[in-house]
């Protein structure tokens, strides 16, 4: 069973902790332009949404890298198969950035491709989320989770709409 970042958009409150602990996960800094996952405020709506990579199972980005540097992964602790960048195969061509429908990579400061590699199954955006935001889930349970809360939120808004 694959795993799968899950974002509950009604608990975020656009914080940004997820930004600053993936960051400094993985630049040992504290800085949100060079996190892995991103949120974005809609103040009028008062709504933060965060995003990051759905670890596609048939990527563009993988597909499109003519390095062949974006590969999927089995992480050993968790299963959650990962699409990584191999830095050493990378050429920081951003073809992987044309190619995401998503916006969810981006070629660093270093010169190549980085996007969400799950922090080798710990994900940290997760773990300090103060809100519960994230959860960390198996794919199938983070998909049905999704349809349930859509389908709540749908039946709501017809309620109040009456």
């Amino acid at each position: 069973m694959t795993q799968m970042i899950v974002i509950d958009i009604g608990k975020c409150t656009g914080c940004g902790t997820c930004e600053l602990m993936c960051s400094f996960r993985h630049h040992g800094e504290f800085n949100p332009r060079k996190a892995r996952i991103h949120k974005t405020v809609f103040l009028y709506d008062e709504l933060a949404v965060p995003v990051v990579c759905s670890q596609c199972e048939d990527a563009w980005c993988e597909r499109i890298c003519p390095a062949g540097a974006i590969a999927h992964t089995i992480e050993p602790t968790s299963g959650a198969a990962v699409l990584k960048v191999d830095e050493q195969i990378c050429v920081g061509c951003k073809m992987c950035m044309l190619a995401c429908p998503f916006g969810n990579i981006a070629v660093g400061a270093k010169g190549h491709a980085e996007k969400c590699d799950l922090c080798d199954g710990d994900p940290q955006c997760v773990k300090f989320c103060p809100r519960g935001a994230l959860h960390f889930a198996d794919s199938e349970r983070g998909e049905g989770e999704k349809r349930r809360k859509l389908a709540t939120a749908l039946a709501a808004s017809y309620k109040e709409s009456e």
